[in-house]
C-alpha cells in the first residue's frame, strides 16, 4: 500500500471513529505496521497543518482523534451553541470539577463538598458521557464511585488526567483576595 492509499484509508476510518483510535487498532485495519501507521498519521497530521485546515489530528486519550482546528474554535463554538447543544451549567461545571479533581468520589462526597444535593447534577453528566460510574466503594452501602470518562478527557483536549491544570495556584489567587484569615 502507498503512502497515499493508506493516508487516505486512515483518515477515512478515523472520520468515522467515535472515539480515539490507537497506532496498533488503525494498523491492524490497514493491514501495516504500527511503526508505518504512526508514520503516515504524523504526515496527515502535519499536511492538514500545513494547508491550513479547519480540522487537525491529534493525539488525545491514548488514541488519534480528528478535532478541530483551535483556530476554528469560535465559529465551531458559535455554531454549537446554536444548534441543539447546551452550556454546562455552574452547578454542572462545580460538580464535574470535583470529580475530576477528586476521583473515584461518591454522590455523598460530592454533595458535601458542594454544600447541596448533586444527585441531578451528577445524573445529567453521567447522560452527557462526561461522568461515569468507575466502581463502588467498599464501605456500608457499597456506594457508587465516579470517575471523569474518555468524552472528557476529550473535550478538554487531554491525554490524561496528569495534563489537568494544578488547583494550588487557583487556591493560592482565592486566599490573597480575601487577605488574613
Amino acid at each position: 500500500m502507498s503512502g497515499a492509499t493508506a493516508r487516505q484509508a486512515l483518515e477515512a476510518i478515523l472520520f468515522l471513529a467515535d472515539e480515539p483510535l490507537t497506532s496498533s487498532t488503525l494498523a491492524q485495519a490497514v493491514e501495516l505496521g504500527r511503526k508505518d501507521v504512526e508514520r503516515e498519521l504524523e504526515a496527515l497530521a502535519a499536511e492538514y497543518e500545513g494547508r491550513g485546515s479547519g480540522i487537525a489530528l491529534r493525539q488525545v486519550a491514548g488514541g488519534w482523534r480528528l478535532l478541530t482546528h483551535p483556530a476554528a474554535a469560535s465559529y465551531v463554538e458559535q455554531f454549537v451553541l446554536s444548534a441543539r447543544h447546551t452550556r454546562l451549567t455552574k452547578a454542572s461545571l462545580e460538580t464535574l470539577a470535583i470529580v475530576a479533581y477528586k476521583q473515584p468520589v461518591t454522590r455523598h462526597q460530592i454533595s458535601g463538598i458542594r454544600g447541596v444535593d448533586s444527585d441531578g447534577v451528577l445524573r445529567a453528566l453521567c447522560e452527557r458521557g462526561l461522568v461515569q460510574e468507575v466502581g463502588r466503594e467498599e464501605g456500608p452501602g457499597r456506594p457508587v464511585l465516579y470517575g471523569t470518562s474518555t468524552e472528557f478527557l476529550e473535550r478538554l483536549g487531554l491525554g490524561s488526567l496528569a495534563e489537568l491544570p494544578s488547583v494550588v495556584p487557583l487556591l493560592e489567587d482565592d486566599r490573597a483576595g480575601r487577605g488574613p484569615d
